[in-house]
């Protein structure tokens, strides 16, 4: 090691530190971008408190009602002001005068759904597990056979076997999640019985198996239109990186053709797919709001559509800030795991 040169665990760490102070800072701009998108837009565009408050009280609510809910929830202060106490209520908890009864929001508190008279927290607490469990299946799905399918057609070219994949792949990514679904339900479920019908749910630490069961069908259908990208993803980049100089170098060596494609040839073409893959499990997690509406998950996506029907905005945000907390932490993983892929990331 010459001299004045870091060790290799040193700039590990300081990458680690960089990338983690990166994450909470943009965590910092997406609360300010959300909390704009729900707040300050609005108002720029016209809206009033009263119409604020509208979203927050449901559609039944009466004019009176509006305006004092206004004036308790802060909407007649300044942007900055609501910014403070939102940010303040999510990290600390929140208390809302509604009258005769103080309403608790603990922390943190995403919001109080005043229609359903309840923390919005809480209720995303039991509908992670179910996009979470939709997520990690249809990923595990769609990476083995993505990943599998697109090197197989790059080291085939122009064979059969590229050309059907590759059709059967712009068919999966042309086909909208809902048909799938519905046609899947239709088919495998209520007319041939194989599969449990939509709305089925077991907790995993319940029963592992009936867990795997019941949420088969969503995940390859969900698992379609990702494994059918992925398959293209991998396919041009493969043929893009046999093609390079340090391949040929390799089989010039003498290395053998598995050992060529494993280790020098996956490894370029799957890289950047990593960072496709963090920002596509991130925002599953945050909803698959097309499959769980279409097979009847209690996830967060449907909360998110149910949020939307009701008028509930308390509950829109909420998803929308898990999900912006979960791309923002896949993110973070992303950069992790690329200086575990290509070291030289580490000291860039």
């Amino acid at each position: 090691m010459s001299p004045g040169r870091p060790a290799k665990p040193t700039i590990v760490f300081a990458y680690i530190v960089r990338r983690v102070i990166a994450a909470i800072a943009l965590m910092f701009v997406v609360s300010v971008i959300i909390f704009s998108i729900f707040y300050l837009v609005p108002r720029l565009a016209g809206a009033s408190p009263e119409t604020l408050a509208s979203r927050y009280v449901g559609r039944a609510a009466t004019e009176s009602t509006v305006k004092v809910t206004a004036e308790r929830l802060g909407f007649y202060d300044p942007i900055y002001v609501q910014y403070g106490d939102w940010a303040k209520g999510v990290v600390t908890g929140a208390e809302y005068d509604m009258g005769p009864v103080t309403e608790q929001c603990p922390a943190p508190c995403l919001g109080y759904s005043f229609v359903n008279r309840q923390p919005v927290w809480p209720e995303l607490v039991d509908r992670i597990p179910v996009t979470f469990s939709l997520a990690i299946g249809a990923a595990v799905i769609w990476v083995i056979f993505g990943v599998s399918v697109g090197v197989l057609s790059a080291l085939r070219r122009g064979s059969f076997f590229d050309r059907f994949a590759m059709v059967i792949a712009l068919a999966g990514v042309s086909l909208p999640i809902f048909w799938t679904g519905l046609v899947a339900l239709f088919l495998f479920s209520y007319r041939w019985e194989i599969a449990p019908p939509g709305g089925t749910y077991v907790p995993f630490l319940d029963n592992p198996f009936e867990w795997a069961a019941a949420l088969t069908l969503p995940w390859i259908t969900l698992a379609l239109l990702f494994s059918a990208q992925y398959a293209r993803l991998t396919r041009a980049g493969m043929l893009e990186t046999m093609n390079e100089d340090y391949v040929r170098t390799a089989r010039a060596k003498g290395l053998t053709e598995r050992r060529v494609v494993t280790k020098h040839g996956m490894r370029g073409a799957l890289t950047p797919l990593v960072t496709i893959f963090g920002l596509d499990f991130g925002l599953l997690i945050g909803g698959a709001i097309l499959t769980e509406t279409a097979f009847g998950l209690n996830g967060l996506g449907k909360y998110a559509v149910e949020g939307i029907r009701a008028n509930d905005l308390p509950k829109i945000m909420g998803v929308v800030l898990v999900a912006a907390v979960f791309v923002a932490v896949a993110n973070l993983l992303v950069d992790l795991l690329y200086a575990v892929v290509d070291p030289r990331v580490r000291t860039q």
